[in-house]
C-alpha cells in the first residue's frame, strides 16, 4: 500500500491523540465512561458475519417510534507508517460523543467490526481494504433486524461518522424503513477519496456512490468540515453529482476539521433540525 495512504492515516490518528496509545481495554473503558449514568449498557449483537459492540438503553420505549442508530468511524486502523493496528477500537469514540448531544431517548450506538470486541474473525483487512465489504454490511443489516425485533420501532434514522458515514449510506441503500440518513465527515465516494489522495483503492469494499436508486428517495443531511483534509468537501460533491434527483440531499458546512470538536457543530445541527 502506498506511503501516502499510510501518512494520511497516521495524520488522522496522531492529530487526535497525544502520547502513548491506550490499550484496547482502556479504549473500551473510556468508551463506556462516556455513557456512564445515562442508562446505557453494552450489548454484543451476534450476526452471521461479525459480532458488533453496541450501547443500548433497555428502559426506553420505542414501540412504533423512530430509532436512531449511531455508527462509529474507522477507529485506530494503523499504528505506524508500516504497521496495521492489531485492534481498531477508537481512541476517541466520536459517534458516542455525537449520540450524547442528542436529546432523543430512542437511540443506540453501533461500533464497527472488531472494535471493543475480540474475535477470531477479526482479520486486519476488515479495518483496511475490506472495511466496507459486503460481509461487513451484512452484519449491520442483521443488527437492524435485531434492533427492530427488540424495540418494535417503526423506522430508523442512521447517523454515521467518517467511515461510519459510508456504512450508514450503504445500509440506507439496501434496507427498508430508513426515515433519514445523517453523515458527519462521511466517506461517501470511496473511489473519489482514494483518487483524491492518490492512494490505493479499497479493494474488497463497496462504494456508497454506486448505490443511488433508493438513496435519492431518502431524506439526507451531510455535515462537512471546512478544514477537513481527510475527507474534504470534494468527496461529498462527487457523491452529490451522481444524483439526477437531488431535492432530498441536504448538506451543511461547519468550521471544523475531521477529528476535532464535531460535538458542538452536531448539537447546532440538531437544534436547527427541530
Amino acid at each position: 500500500m502506498k506511503n501516502s495512504f499510510l501518512l494520511l492515516t497516521i495524520s488522522f490518528i496522531f492529530s487526535s491523540c497525544i502520547g502513548s496509545i491506550p490499550t484496547p481495554e482502556k479504549r473500551k473503558e473510556n468508551a463506556l465512561a462516556l455513557v456512564e449514568n445515562k442508562g446505557f449498557s453494552e450489548v454484543d449483537i451476534k450476526t452471521s458475519t461479525f459480532s458488533l459492540f453496541s450501547l443500548q438503553n433497555n428502559q426506553i420505549d420505542c414501540k412504533n417510534k423512530n430509532l436512531k442508530v449511531y455508527i462509529e468511524g474507522d477507529g485506530l486502523a494503523w499504528i505506524t507508517r508500516n504497521t496495521i493496528s492489531e485492534n481498531p477500537s477508537p481512541i476517541n469514540a466520536t459517534a458516542i460523543k455525537l449520540m450524547n448531544q442528542d436529546s432523543d431517548k430512542c437511540k443506540v450506538y453501533l461500533a464497527r467490526p472488531c472494535q471493543f470486541i475480540t474475535s477470531n474473525k477479526c482479520d486486519k483487512k476488515y479495518w483496511t481494504s475490506h472495511r466496507f465489504s459486503s460481509e461487513v454490511l451484512k452484519s449491520y443489516e442483521e443488527s437492524l433486524d435485531y434492533l427492530k425485533s427488540k424495540y418494535e420501532n417503526k423506522s430508523f434514522t442512521l447517523i454515521g461518522y467518517s467511515g461510519g458515514g459510508a456504512i450508514s449510506t450503504l445500509l440506507a441503500s439496501k434496507t427498508d424503513d430508513i426515515k433519514m440518513l445523517i453523515t458527519i465527515a462521511g466517506n461517501l465516494d470511496t473511489d473519489k477519496w482514494t483518487s483524491y489522495h492518490k492512494i490505493t483503492k479499497l479493494d474488497g469494499s463497496l462504494n456508497p456512490s454506486s448505490y443511488l436508486n433508493k438513496l435519492e428517495n431518502i431524506e439526507q443531511y451531510h455535515l462537512i468540515g471546512k478544514k477537513d483534509d481527510i475527507i474534504p468537501k470534494e468527496i461529498f460533491l462527487s457523491y452529490l453529482s451522481k444524483f439526477d434527483k437531488k431535492d432530498k440531499i441536504n448538506h451543511r458546512f461547519f468550521n471544523t476539521d475531521h477529528n476535532c470538536c464535531w460535538e458542538k457543530s452536531y448539537k447546532i445541527f440538531l437544534d436547527d433540525l427541530k
